[in-house]
């Protein structure tokens, strides 16, 4: 039976919150940039709707900055302008149709359903959705001010005003692409060096169980490799749309280029753990050096994580990629099986894939790993 102090003391569980008040001023910190592209969108929007163009109800100026900002960001640059357009064309229908059945109670239910109905055929969701749905509430609820011009016309304007600013404030503000992708990209990396590392640890010992981790965690290293992929598409936005960011664009398309070999990284990672935890179960001795090979080649992924992130010219790692290889090549016994000649040919795949990313050739590679 749960006691009478039980309840309370769940109760104040469940409120506590998620996340504490450092991490959320940490939060806010990383946030300056959202912060001053609403405050000098928004005021820049109302002042030339308002001071400019004498606008006496421009408050669809600063709420399209809002919307182009908040619900553009990370979004493709084909996208983010059909958001500016698609903002003011929005107000545009919908102050034509207000103007046809006036403003009212019902009239206010039905723009709000046809607003929702028309945002889900045409894709628009989440908060986009949400801003589209205010906006037809305010085209309906506020009357425009006697001899202010024909509403449709500067409702549509000081929208089409707003989302310029907005998109104004993306571009000169933005966020820097090779920091926000190197992040992701240290960690995937940070990961596959662990999951080599453990293989050649699993190899070591003869521990089934340590490879059986490796598998798991390389395994796991896919919903980050998806999310480094999304990255990749909104940094290359980012540093073409950017003046303040075209210094940045050779360093991107590097780690845009290294993606996709990563990918095919990963994969080999996955099919050497596997091949690792098979061998060790069905009781097969690891080739006396093969962990040396591994071991070498996590060092050349660390390697490689470095000169990517400093824009080097990968020569160490790439030195440190060929050894991994050839260590792999000299240890397969006379005597192979299929697990270690699955094993060798992983490593040396790993390897190729990862002198591919650093920007190697197929001729420099078939060169480098030819061991005959």
């Amino acid at each position: 039976m749960i006691g009478s102090h039980d309840v309370p003391l769940r109760r104040i569980r469940l409120r506590r919150p998620q996340t504490s008040l450092e991490d959320r001023l940490r939060l806010l910190r990383k946030r300056w940039r959202l912060l001053l592209r609403l405050s000098a969108a928004t005021s820049l929007a109302f002042f030339v709707s308002t001071h400019l163009l004498g606008h006496s109800q421009a408050f669809f100026a600063p709420i399209s900055a809002v919307i182009v900002i908040i619900a553009g960001a990370g979004v493709r640059t084909r996208t983010l302008f059909e958001l500016v357009f698609g903002v003011a064309i929005g107000v545009l229908v919908g102050e034509l149709l207000i103007l046809t059945i006036g403003r009212g109670t019902w009239q206010i239910a039905l723009v709000v359903v046809l607003t929702v109905v028309i945002s889900t055929l045409v894709g628009i969701k989440g908060l986009a959705m949400t801003q589209a749905a205010n906006s037809s509430v305010l085209l309906a609820a506020v009357v425009p001010v006697a001899n202010s011009g024909n509403p449709a016309v500067t409702r549509f304007l000081d929208a089409f005003i707003g989302g310029c600013c907005g998109l104004a404030m993306i571009l000169l503000v933005p966020r820097n692409p090779v920091r926000d992708i190197d992040v992701e990209t240290q960690a995937l990396l940070r990961r596959l060096a662990g999951v080599l590392a453990r293989c050649a640890e699993a190899m070591r010992l003869a521990d089934a169980n340590l490879a059986d981790a490796a598998l798991a965690e390389a395994r796991g290293m896919q919903p980050d490799l998806q999310s480094l992929e999304a990255t990749a598409v909104n940094v290359t936005e980012i540093a073409k749309m950017s003046p303040m960011r075209w210094k940045q664009r050779d360093h991107v398309d590097l780690y845009v280029g290294a993606v996709r070999d990563l990918d095919n990284a990963i994969r080999d990672a996955r099919v050497l753990a596997r091949r690792t935890s098979a061998m060790l179960r069905h009781g097969e001795a690891a080739p006396a050096r093969m962990h040396l090979a591994v071991d070498s080649l996590a060092r050349a992924v660390g390697i490689f994580a470095d000169d990517l992130s400093e824009h080097d010219d990968f020569a160490e790692a790439r030195k440190e990629l060929v050894e991994a290889a050839r260590i792999a090549v000299e240890a397969l016994p006379g005597a192979m099986t299929m697990n270690t000649a699955a094993i060798a040919a992983q490593v040396r795949s790993l390897a190729a894939d990862l002198l591919y990313a650093s920007g190697a050739t197929r001729d420099e590679i078939d060169e480098s790993l030819d061991f005959d």
